[in-house]
């Protein structure tokens, strides 16, 4: 091999030079002349190893310069010898990074290096792609250019494994790392410090990244970089309570654990759109910033997999068997696909983001159409309550209450929403409604509001059958009153639901309820005052006493009965239990005090008269405020 003498000479006199000029050299040189047997033993270790070091350093840092001439052209075809010194230093210095398992195999560079390994890197990396490609057909060179190649795979390795860990290691546990001292607590826990790296680590991430590319390594980095953060986004998930669940183990989940992993669903895709998605994108342009295009694909493949991976899992409670308890659950997943499809349009490439939103869009709509169907499903289960044993007492039927608690839950909490699904993913016109017609104008009100109408008006001809049940007309009305009432209050709490059916159809009701109650006196109240009707009583201006005993022993006799029969009934509503035994007293008791007033005088006081005026009517009112109760109370001590 020829080479250039002056190149040659130079060579040399550099590494004279340094070594002549090596710190402490003077010093060992004086210990020896005072005591040589001492100086021997120190010369050999200290000066071996400190000459040894600075030879590394002075070949790392300075003959790389010489190495540039060859790398530059200037050489033509021939390779100086500094080559295999400059390899030899190479292998040196990078075998002490190879510390013990604890590293996982990456290199630990002093922290004082100046940064040595990844310029050896960057180094290893120019020499292996020069003499590859000038000498790739000269196979005498090949044993050359073989060790290089060894040698440069090896320092990517150890770059590799130094990116890993740094990318599976170096997160910042708290937030506080990168946070501002006067940031308040309420800023810390609405912006976590997610992915949580420092500006230091991320800007090592940056070079590194560069170095692999550069070094033919892009591959490897990308995988990498792909495995370590999906890992990552999966812990952080896992950490929300949310885990994937593949579609087979969700199908086989009975509804009580199905229900308790959708708040954590729900929590996890509101945290990736709001938070993990952006992040890891500027995570991405960080790392990969001289390569923008990259940084957007690696982007795009990992938010994508964990992007349809939670949409599965909506889907897969789409699929799940439907009843009417689900509704809210699966309006809850409605709202937050709906909620957050924009971060998909701001984040990710055009054709990414196409895909997504398609993919997005098509499960909404399954979600929304299930929705509705386990809505209308509510009428089935208002049909189906066939049974024929009435409620005791006239009470509310648990209809009713399941019913208006259902549709009060629903529209207070998810009007809008309903009122989107119902709009956007009804498949068939609303059927026409049966009965009376409003003078509000149903053909302007939503398709939402004209199926809820229709629950209820369907709700009212099942209570109206279920009264029938009853023998006692009078029960009958109870029984319809308590419901009504009990309706109208659920109308009357919730805002949405009275906007919906409107004040015409609420007055409606209202009058309705008037009338049971005006229906129930008549068939209690008005017979027991034809007892009291002073027809038939005078004769020729003369009191027929027989037809007068009979009249009271009528009147004790019926009151008897309705006191024992109706304090068993129940009306459940405090204020209409009141208004209805105010309502019964202002009829019964004038009525009653007249006709004592004018009649008992006909009576022959004391035996005569304790068996046919049984009541005072202090004691009728006493009674009256008995009745509704529930119980089977029995009669209080009547006034004497």
């Amino acid at each position: 091999m020829n080479h250039n003498p002056d190149k040659s000479s130079s060579f040399k006199s550099r590494d004279h030079d340094h070594k002549n000029s090596v710190p402490g050299a003077e010093s060992l040189k004086s210990s020896k002349e005072k005591d040589p047997a001492a100086a021997d033993k120190n010369e050999t270790n200290e000066q071996g190893g400190e000459a040894k070091e600075a030879e590394i350093k002075y070949t790392l840092e300075k003959a790389w310069e010489d190495i540039q001439h060859f790398l530059s052209g200037e050489e033509a075809l021939e390779i100086p010898d500094i080559i295999d010194k400059y390899l030899d230093l190479v292998e040196h210095k990078v075998s002490r990074l190879e510390v013990p398992e604890k590293s996982k195999g990456c290199p630990v560079p002093d922290p004082e290096d100046d940064g040595w390994f990844h310029k050896v890197v960057e180094q290893m990396s120019k020499l292996h792609r020069h003499v590859s490609t000038v000498f790739k057909s000269d196979s005498s060179r090949g044993p050359l250019i073989n060790r290089i190649g060894r040698i440069h795979q090896r320092v990517m390795s150890y770059l590799e494994d130094e990116f890993r860990v740094l990318l599976e290691e170096s997160r910042t546990v708290e937030a506080a790392a990168d946070q501002s001292p006067d940031a308040g607590q309420d800023q810390a826990k609405e912006e976590p410090n997610f992915p949580g790296y420092s500006k230091q680590v991320l800007a090592t991430l940056n070079k590194i990244s560069k170095l692999m590319i550069s070094g033919g390594y892009e591959f490897e980095c990308y995988e990498v970089y792909m495995v370590t953060r999906r890992n990552t986004i999966e812990e952080t998930l896992n950490k929300l309570g949310f885990e994937k669940i593949s579609l087979d183990d969700i199908q086989r989940m009975q509804w009580e654990a199905m229900e308790r992993e959708i708040p954590p669903w729900v929590r996890a895709f509101k945290e990736c759109a709001n938070i993990y998605f952006s992040a890891e994108h500027k995570l991405a342009q960080t790392i990969f910033s001289d390569n923008p295009s990259v940084a957007k694909s690696l982007f795009a493949n990992l938010i994508r997999v964990l992007f349809l991976q939670l949409l599965n899992f909506a889907e897969a409670i789409a699929l799940s068997k439907r009843s009417t308890e689900k509704l809210f659950k699966f309006l809850d997943i409605y709202e937050t696909l709906q909620d957050h499809s924009s971060a998909i349009d701001s984040l990710f490439p055009e054709e990414c983001a196409k895909e997504l939103k398609a993919e997005l869009t098509a499960t909404r709509s399954k979600i929304g159409e299930t929705a509705i169907c386990i809505f209308c499903d509510l009428e089935n289960s208002i049909k189906s309550d066939t049974g024929r044993t009435p409620v005791p007492g006239g009470a509310v039927h648990p209809l009713t209450r399941y019913t208006m608690n259902y549709l009060k839950y629903a529209c207070d909490e998810y009007t809008d929403t309903l009122e989107q699904v119902f709009k956007e993913h009804s498949t068939s016109k609303p059927r026409d409604y049966q009965g009376n017609s409003q003078s509000n104008n149903d053909g302007n009100q939503s398709p939402f509001s004209r199926h809820l109408i229709k629950i209820m008006d369907l709700l009212d001809s099942i209570l109206e059958a279920k009264s029938k049940l009853y023998k006692d007309v009078a029960l009958s009305n109870i029984f319809m009153m308590n419901n009504g009432r009990y309706i109208l209050q659920k109308i009357k709490g919730s805002p949405e639901i009275h906007q919906a059916m409107g004040d015409d159809r609420y007055k409606k009701r209202s009058y309705e309820l008037r009338n049971y109650h005006q229906s129930y006196k008549r068939e209690t109240w008005m017979k027991l005052l034809d007892c009291l009707n002073m027809e038939g009583l005078n004769v020729n201006g003369k009191v027929v006493k027989p037809a007068l005993k009979e009249r009271f022993k009528s009147f004790n006799a019926m009151f008897e009965e309705i006191h024992r029969t109706q304090s068993s009934w129940v009306v459940s509503d405090k204020q209409m239990q009141s208004e209805l035994r105010v309502s019964i007293a202002g009829v019964i008791i004038p009525a009653y005090r007249s006709f004592l007033g004018r009649f008992s005088g006909y009576l022959t006081p004391g035996r005569q008269t304790e068996k046919y005026v049984k009541f005072q009517p202090e004691d009728i009112e006493a009674y009256i405020e008995g009745l509704f109760d529930g119980s089977t109370s029995s009669m209080p001590r009547r006034k004497t």
